[in-house]
């Protein structure tokens, strides 16, 4: 999942409303990763891994490109 937030706290106050809510229904062990700067948050979830990015962050690093590339992959060698 690939969220974005319009600031520092912006994107960590999504985390930190994501993980409240986790835990509210059991989910243990969250530990987000990125709050130090709020540019990138990443929360890992073990099947589900949640990031939250500021924008300049999420054109940088452009990760829905990196998985059409290898989506369009898969597809070929069918």
């Amino acid at each position: 999942i690939v969220a974005t937030g319009t600031s520092n706290r912006h994107v960590n106050s999504i985390a930190e409303s994501l993980v409240a809510n986790l835990r509210a229904a059991g989910i243990k062990s969250i530990d987000p990763e990125g709050t130090e700067t709020g540019d990138w948050v990443l929360i890992d979830l073990f099947d589900i891994i949640v990031h939250i990015m500021q924008p300049e962050a999420r054109e940088k690093y452009d990760l829905e490109s990196m998985w059409k590339i290898t989506a369009a992959k898969k597809a070929k060698s069918k």
